[in-house]
């Protein structure tokens, strides 16, 4: 991942100006940090600067970047994966450098502006046409990579991939929608991205097809294995995780990248001692045969970066601070090994119904429609984790559930094929295990391949959810939660944990336009709001971790709501906790969870 700040439209070339966007583009470098170029033209009023990661030409693909005769000049954030592919389709241009981005400058000669819908790939840009003057701005269909749209006080208009480069120079900024295309010609934005699912009126019906599935997964893997840099595969044992280290590392020996880094696959685990997804994953490194790195961390490691993790992924959503801190700490010790790119397994449980709640999706219809709700909201959510936690300390997350061209054969499947029914054995996501339930040549062992849905924040350790709760319980009065929405009458937490989290990122965002690009509204297990009602009982046990899907989870919350500070049963292989106890043993942890080494 890189850092991209553009400013467009000012009037204001003093040394003072100059020196203020290096000094914005500088809050973007954990993003980028091995090299910084600034682009200024003052007859086209434009300021592009950029904070690079090196992960493709490391050597000479520094940027801004340029068509043959410099009249174009682009800053990207991401990967453009056809970048061959177009070369060959298009006339001979001169090139620059070897980056897969500077496509991009040249096939806009060719075509304007409609060279966002012939990319593939994960992206953010700002174009700079000093043809006419002209500019557009435009991100991926998913919202993979992220973009902020702000306007200043001096005219301009800003164009950031965190809001922390935009937050004190812009008088209201907001989130830039995935898959849609900023114009100055035009004036604002409009959609590039209308794939026939993406409305949700229209229910497919395209036959299930389990080789046709997998072989799609499998391109949009070894696709992804495009890399001039060392990296691997963030494994927690669960299966899409497993899926996405059990493909790269079949295929790993015919890539590119095996010539120069070698043919075996390095993967990496996070958790506290003991944890379900330490476990698992260590089991599939094993039979994979992988290079395998497990970290460990301790509850108070993880309170002692919470404000840190709030302030690098710019969200005060609970489920996404509780699973972007695992991740936060378990990058950085990725990126001290030398490493600087990783494939990870987000989207699946979008794109198939694999939450615990989707067991209850009353038909296919419903099921449907609820996928699409959360494909769409991913930018907001996973997407927002994954980019953000990774890229704090400079390390870039690729993820093959967002491939283009799998999402939409995934997508035009009949969605009754999606449905879980336990009485005959298909269990969540079953179309995708049984697609690589292949015998003869199994990708996993079978009991990987059919393990429960396990979220990332509860697979690291059940202990881990519950020390955060009884530490904001300790930090968050019950008058401070009853007058909550005085304080924060905008997306009013309703929770201490919730609570918590929003008095951190005040401190860090205390603008209104920070606080309105996060989402709200009540969940279940990650649900959308419209699913809550497929379950009576769930409207009074909201709480975004999976174990609250009561009767679904195998260690399920006990029938008293998660949120108070009663004993919540655990699985046989944790220990039962109660939130009491951690308030009144110790404040810190200690007395529970006996302190252990990151390894």
């Amino acid at each position: 991942m890189c850092g991209i700040l553009a400013v467009l439209g000012s009037h204001d070339y003093s040394p003072t100006k100059r020196a203020r966007i290096l000094e914005l583009s500088r809050r973007l470098r954990h993003r980028g940090p091995d090299w910084s170029g600034l682009f200024v033209d003052e007859q086209a009023c434009c300021y592009l600067s950029h904070e690079r990661l090196a992960i493709i030409d490391p050597t000479s693909g520094d940027q801004p970047l340029y068509n043959g005769n410099k009249s174009i000049v682009v800053a990207v954030n991401g990967e453009i994966y056809n970048h061959e592919a177009l070369k060959k389709t298009m006339k001979k241009h001169d090139y620059h450098t070897q980056s897969d981005c500077e496509v991009i400058a040249h096939l806009y000669e060719e075509v304007g502006e409609d060279v966002v819908g012939m990319l593939d790939g994960m992206f953010s840009f700002v174009l700079v046409d000093l043809r006419d003057k002209s500019f557009i701005a435009a991100r991926d269909p998913i919202g993979i990579t992220p973009l902020y749209l702000g306007w200043g006080n001096d005219g301009g208009v800003y164009f950031a991939s965190e809001m922390k480069a935009l937050k004190d120079d812009c008088e209201r900024f907001e989130v830039f929608p995935p898959g849609h295309l900023y114009s100055s010609k035009s004036g604002g934005l409009r959609r590039y991205f209308n794939p026939p699912w993406y409305s949700g009126t229209m229910i497919p019906n395209t036959p299930y097809d389990p080789t046709v599935l997998r072989t799609a997964f499998e391109k949009a893997v070894t696709k992804r294995l495009m890399t001039d840099v060392p990296f691997g595969v963030l494994l927690s044992g669960g299966l899409d995780s497993s899926l996405v280290a059990a493909v790269a590392s079949r295929h790993l020996a015919n890539s590119k990248a095996a010539n120069v880094w070698g043919a075996q696959l390095h993967t990496f685990s996070v958790g506290l001692k003991g944890s379900p997804d330490l476990k698992a994953a260590k089991e599939v490194a094993d039979y994979l045969k992988t290079k395998h790195h497990e970290f460990t961390f301790t509850v108070q490691d993880g309170l002692d970066a919470i404000s840190d993790v709030i302030y690098y992924t710019e969200t005060y959503d609970v489920t996404t601070i509780r699973a972007s801190t695992p991740m936060f700490l378990m990058t950085r010790k990725i990126k001290a090994l030398g490493v600087k790119m990783v494939l990870s397994g987000e989207g699946s449980d979008e794109i198939f119904g694999g939450y615990l709640y989707f067991h209850k999706a009353p038909n296919k219809e419903e099921l449907h429609k609820e996928t699409v709700r959360k494909i769409k909201a991913l930018y907001l959510y996973d997407c927002l984790r994954a980019n953000k936690s990774t890229s704090a300390w400079g390390l870039e997350a690729r993820v093959p559930f967002l491939d283009q061209d799998f999402m939409n054969i995934a997508m035009a499947i009949d969605p009754a094929e999606k449905m879980i029914r336990k009485d005959e054995g298909r269990i969540e996501k079953w179309i995708m295990r049984r697609a690589f339930d292949t015998p003869e040549n199994p990708f996993l062992p079978k009991h990987i391949l059919y393990r429960q849905k396990e979220q990332f924040s509860d697979g690291v350790g059940y202990s881990w959810i519950d020390g955060l709760k009884a530490h904001a319980a300790s930090q968050v009065t019950d008058r401070m939660l009853k007058h909550a929405k005085h304080v924060y009458p905008y997306n009013t937490p309703n929770t201490k944990e919730a609570y918590f989290y929003r008095m951190i990122f005040e401190k860090h965002f205390p603008q209104e336009s920070a606080r309105m690009t996060v989402p709200g509204g009540p969940s279940i297990a990650c649900s959308t709001a419209a699913a809550i009602a497929w379950d009576k009982a769930w409207a009074d046990n909201l709480d975004p971790s999976g174990r609250a899907a009561l009767g679904v989870h195998d260690a399920a919350y006990s029938d008293v709501t998660p949120a108070t500070t009663t004993t919540t049963t655990q699985s046989s292989h944790e220990n039962v906790i109660s939130a009491n106890s951690f308030n009144n043993n110790n404040p810190l942890l200690g007395n529970i969870l006996q302190p252990q080494g990151v390894q």
